[in-house]
């Protein structure tokens, strides 16, 4: 399957309004129904051995002739039960860790096509680490609740059911005797789901989370922690996720285990056994209870202990799964960007933004009542310093997030009220922070295309100037990145580039699209957009004198506002914000010419 099919198959998978857990299951109920049936007829059939044993010991222990009969039939009926059991718990077990497949692959394809729909702001304010884990180790943690509970719930109360009523019909005092670990294994578990304990397991799952981000943030950032030095500072700051995460845990231990010990002590097969003797000796002193009947108690109060003792043993990987299920749902509860309920149809690719305001918190805004048309066939700089707002502001025209206030119109439509299918269609963008899928390197240009001629992507990656570069791939337009071959970052932006270029929308985005590649490539890429020529509207933001100069217009941002809009030569004339950037870029551009030349000439460079 290709990147483009698995990305269709996402899209169908994309979780209607009103997700929840049983809406999830509920295609599946047939095979949980079954896994429930199947574990029932196991246990049932497991307590088969134990009764064979008793009715045995009774057999043998009355005295008088031994009905030879009898006890070979009790033997093939033990025998029996014991091959039912293995066969239906092992079809039970099988039948629900296929179930769990199929329910977390659900949840991962649910959990992408939401991600591909909620706005783009929404992952800023997201630690890599922890959407990760949602995304792996949460939907891992559900296993137990669909692959183990249903038997484990099922075993831990049929068992003891059928136990009970076979012992009640020997005796109802003895049994009352038996059931006194069971009943003291039961009062710990609401110690278990006290507030503080769901705290403190609460407590311990962020700062698995913390630790799964410091070590990413760790890891990606390596480099440039080596060459400027600041490995102290930044193991120091994993080493506090680390000891954050000993302290949690350490309180939650605490917290759990005299529970955990006493719940573990009750269950145990001396304490069960001392109990039930303790009972047994009471009784049969007493003239109350037949020596041989003690025997089923001895061997059936370790069965009603068992299931209990499982269970709880699960009860922690149980309770991490319904946790683990709410983050999820959390996720999936994030409001995608909305679609039009009549989506409606630009009539050409003029873009304007009329007094539009954005702000990533509700008292805070990063644009300031921005009026700015963009017109086709020109190509629209925007500068300004950092935190200025540019890099939101042209987010805004893929509509990667919606303004608070005002509207940003392609063709005299809101993008509000455009189609996604319909705007990606018309506006394509390239950022200076490049994502390639795991997929081959033609899939990855021809995302946008997922039909386009093979001649057509070539053309596409000839005029990014990255052709002759994937030519040396293992496997040239078919290589997997990730997988058999690794990109430097300008390499990935010319590729995202070509993916741009063959998508050929009359709105292009640039923000700072060409950041890492060297000079030769850059004229390449900038000639290749020129050479687009017709109508198309740009919008890009620059860094670099030579975009600016290439541009019809230059707009100026401050603090989230235009100070300056115009021409280059216009603004250059005003002597305002513009031509201070200009001769600051002039300056620089002239010290790195000065330096050159000594260093040619042999010079100090400095």
């Amino acid at each position: 399957m290709s990147a483009l099919d698995s990305a269709a198959a996402l899209r169908e998978a994309d979780p209607a309004p009103g997700w929840s857990m049983g809406r999830l299951l509920r295609p599946h109920a047939w095979s949980f129904a079954a896994v429930v049936a199947f574990q029932v007829i196991g246990a049932v059939a497991g307590l088969a051995p134990l009764l064979a044993v008793v009715e045995l010991g009774r057999t043998l222990l009355t005295p008088g002739p031994v009905d030879e009969a009898h006890v070979w039939f009790v033997v093939i009926a033990g025998a029996a039960g014991l091959f039912v059991r293995l066969v239906f718990t092992a079809a039970s077990s099988g039948l629900g860790h296929v179930l769990d497949g199929k329910v977390q692959l659900t949840f991962r394809r649910q959990l992408a096509a939401h991600l591909g729909r909620v706005p783009i702001g929404w992952f800023s304010r997201r630690r890599t680490g922890e959407l990760a884990k949602v995304v792996g180790e949460d939907v891992s943690a559900v296993h137990p609740l669909i692959a183990h509970a249903p038997g484990e719930l099922v075993a831990a109360f049929v068992v003891p059911l059928v136990s009970l009523v076979y012992l009640f019909a020997i005796d109802w005092r003895m049994t009352l005797f038996t059931l006194i670990p069971v009943v003291l294994a039961i009062a710990h578990v609401p110690l278990l789901m006290l507030p503080a304990r769901t705290r403190e397991q609460e407590e311990f799952d962020g700062a698995m989370g913390r630790i799964a981000s410091s070590v990413i943030e760790f890891v990606q950032g390596i480099a440039v922690v080596k060459a400027f030095g600041g490995s102290e500072r930044s193991h120091r700051t994993f080493l506090t996720a680390v000891d954050d995460f000993v302290g949690t845990f350490f309180r939650w231990v605490r917290g759990m285990s005299l529970v955990a010990a006493g719940m573990q002590l009750v269950l145990s097969p001396p304490f069960v056994l001392l109990v039930v003797l303790a009972g047994g000796t009471l009784l049969i002193t007493s003239g109350g209870l037949a020596p041989v009947d003690l025997l089923p108690f001895l061997l059936l109060g370790l069965g009603l202990t068992a299931p209990v003792a499982a269970l709880g043993h699960g009860f922690d990987d149980l309770q991490a799964a319904g946790r683990a299920v709410g983050r999820i749902k959390e996720v999936l509860g994030v409001p995608p960007l909305p679609e039009p309920a009549r989506p409606v149809t630009p009539s050409g690719h003029r873009v304007e933004l009329r007094d539009v305001r954005f702000g990533y918190e509700t008292d805070r805004e990063v644009l300031r009542g921005i009026d700015l048309v963009l017109e086709p066939g020109t190509v629209t700089a925007v500068v300004g310093p950092s935190g200025s707002g540019k890099s939101t502001l042209v987010q805004l025209l893929p509509r990667f997030f919606d303004p608070t206030g005002g509207s940003v119109t392609l063709g005299g439509v809101d993008l509000r009220q455009i189609g996604s299918r319909e705007l990606y269609q018309r506006v394509s963008f390239v950022f200076q922070d490049v994502r390639l899928l795991r997929a081959s390197v033609a899939d990855n240009i021809a995302l946008a295309v997922p039909h386009a001629d093979p001649e057509a992507v070539v053309r596409a990656a000839e005029l990014a100037n990255i052709h002759k570069r994937i030519l040396q791939l293992p496997h040239g337009y078919a290589t997997v990145i990730g997988e058999e071959a690794g990109l430097s970052g300008g390499e990935a932006q010319r590729i995202a580039i070509a993916r741009a270029l063959l998508a050929d929308a009359p709105v292009l985005v640039l923000d700072e699209a060409t950041a890492f590649a060297d000079p030769q490539t850059e004229q390449a890429v900038r000639h290749a957009l020129a050479s687009l020529g017709g109508d198309r509207t740009i919008l890009v933001i620059a860094h670099r004198l030579e975009t600016v100069a290439d541009a019809d217009t230059v707009v100026v941002l401050d603090d989230g506002r235009i100070v300056e809009s115009g021409s280059p030569g216009e603004l250059l004339e005003r002597g305002g914000r513009f031509a201070a950037f200009w001769q600051a870029q002039r300056s620089v551009l002239d010290d790195e010419i000065d330096t050159l030349g000594h260093a040619q000439q042999g010079g100090d460079p400095r």
